[in-house]
């Protein structure tokens, strides 16, 4: 991974420079405005028909701050009963020891593919390219990012990783690719929502079918009974956690829950933040393995990846709560303009700005913290209320400190004259004066055309006001002479 402040965690171009392309991309905008104002309607829809919504957001934020205070007794808790109902745990200090763990369970089996689940953990650590490396081919079957897999294109969204496809674009994936991976399109397939999802259940059945590894991701872990869980909608994840003999899950450290009685407050959250569902078309459960019922071979591999380290952080460990809704990507200006690749992280949009400095450290991810407005809408929508405008500011902090040189920067100059003048009311009345001067210098101009030097970079982006040609300072002495003079 590189240090490079114009790298990023996935080896793109670095957030100003991406969101610049993607900013000139209008088909990219059109989709990324649509679906999002759609998901939009939905969760507001779903979330305002409970009273509650709002102790609910308390209770889930109540919840995963507790959690998180006690994160390594719960953590054993679970390896204690998964074990005790007949599962086999492991543990990843990082993405290498995960994919190796992964990649030796797989050949164990004497197999070489398995189907999958959608996985943000997955993603994260490079499974997929861990296991191809490994002659282990993996097959996504969740829709979207089986497109995004036979486009060999990057999820762009938490929740519907082909935001950024549009119809038109999915049907040709489909055609031009499919039987490089399998049962090929139909012939006359066209861009219809039914023609292009029966192209895909027609593609993933014959995997599901013959598939004797599984490997997912979990929403959930009960850390009282051992219980894992997934939600989804389409039913994909259901037959790779019922069919295959051998199950493997990816999951961060943070999944872990107290009490199956927890899931009650999470079960309502996450389906009205993400689909804006009142639940979860397919919510699967399983605790261990059951003889002659599911999987017979139960793998949980729990995963840090840097999440301990994220957790030292008193101000940024609040993200750790995220459940992975992408309620926050929704609402996001930037994210609807700029999209997910933009990023440069498997965790796009406001979350991804928080959590991806933190998981791999901020000076290999500088410019995320920076790509906000920080307007606030990701902390209202997030049912979990992270505090994502806070964690910005406090990753801002932290980004500018691991640059800092023994020489200071122009911009560090100009920040320190200007604490040094807004300390001193003796020194702003000066500052003022002198810019009423140039104020009434440039009084036939309604504006300031490039700026020299550093400053450059703020005027070749936004138009610069002149100084105002009186200060309020001044215009109160001159107006209220009478009553006292300056104050």
């Amino acid at each position: 991974m590189s240090g490079a402040d114009n790298i990023t965690w996935l080896g793109t171009p670095a957030f100003p420079d991406a969101a610049r392309t993607a900013l000139a991309d209008t088909q990219l905008r059109a989709n990324l405005r649509k679906a999002t104002g759609t998901i939009r309607d939905k969760r507001l829809a779903a979330t305002g028909e409970l009273g509650d919504w709002e102790q609910l957001r308390e209770a889930g934020a109540a919840l995963k701050r507790r959690t998180l205070r006690h994160l390594d007794t719960y953590l054993l808790r679970l390896e204690e009963t998964v074990t005790k109902a007949g599962g086999t745990v492991h543990w990843a200090t990082d993405a290498a020891e995960a994919n190796r763990i992964v990649t030796y369970l797989v050949r164990a089996t004497g197999e070489r593919e398995a189907v999958k689940v959608k996985s943000m953990a997955t993603q994260e650590i490079g499974l997929n390219a861990a296991l191809a490396a490994a002659d282990i081919r993996a097959y996504e079957t969740d829709l979207a990012e089986l497109i995004v897999q036979l486009g060999d294109d990057r999820p762009s969204h938490i929740l519907v990783p082909a935001i950024h496809r549009n119809r038109a674009e999915i049907r040709e994936i489909f055609r031009d690719v499919m039987a490089e991976w399998g049962r090929p399109a139909p012939d006359a397939l066209t861009d219809d929502p039914e023609d292009l999802a029966e192209a895909a259940r027609l593609h993933l059945r014959e995997k599901f079918l013959r598939a004797k590894v599984a490997i997912s991701g979990a929403n959930f872990a009960v850390a009282d009974t051992g219980t894992v869980g997934v939600v989804e909608s389409e039913g994909n994840g259901r037959m790779c956690l019922t069919l295959p003999k051998t199950l493997i899950t990816v999951m961060g450290i943070e999944k872990v829950l107290p009490s199956f009685a927890d899931l009650e407050v999470f079960l309502q959250l996450l389906p009205r933040s993400s689909t804006g569902e009142r639940m979860n078309p397919y919510t699967s459960m399983w605790t261990g393995t059951t003889p002659g019922d599911g999987p017979q071979d139960f793998h949980l591999v729990l995963l840090d990846n840097g999440r301990t380290a994220t957790l030292r952080d008193t101000v940024g460990r609040q993200a750790l709560g995220c459940i992975r809704c992408s309620a926050c990507l929704n609402v996001c200006p930037v994210y609807e303009r700029t999209g997910g690749h933009a990023y440069g992280s498997v965790y796009p949009g406001p979350i991804g700005a928080v959590l991806t400095p933190q998981l791999v450290g901020v000076e290999h991810a500088a410019s995320l913290p920076f790509a906000s407005t920080l307007c606030g809408a990701c902390y209202d929508a997030c049912p979990v209320k992270i505090n994502i405008p806070e964690v910005l500011v406090h990753l801002r902090a932290e980004a500018v400190e691991a640059k800092r040189g023994p020489v200071p920067t122009p911009e560090a100059m100009v920040m320190k004259a200007a604490a040094a003048t807004l300390g001193s009311p003796r020194r702003l009345a000066w500052a003022q004066r002198f810019g009423s001067m140039g104020g009434r210098l440039l009084a036939r101009r309604d504006r300031i055309g490039r700026l020299p030097g550093p400053l450059r970079r703020w005027s070749d982006t936004r138009d610069t006001a002149p100084p105002a040609r009186e200060s309020f300072r001044a215009w109160w002495r001159r107006t209220h002479s009478t009553q006292g003079g300056e104050r």
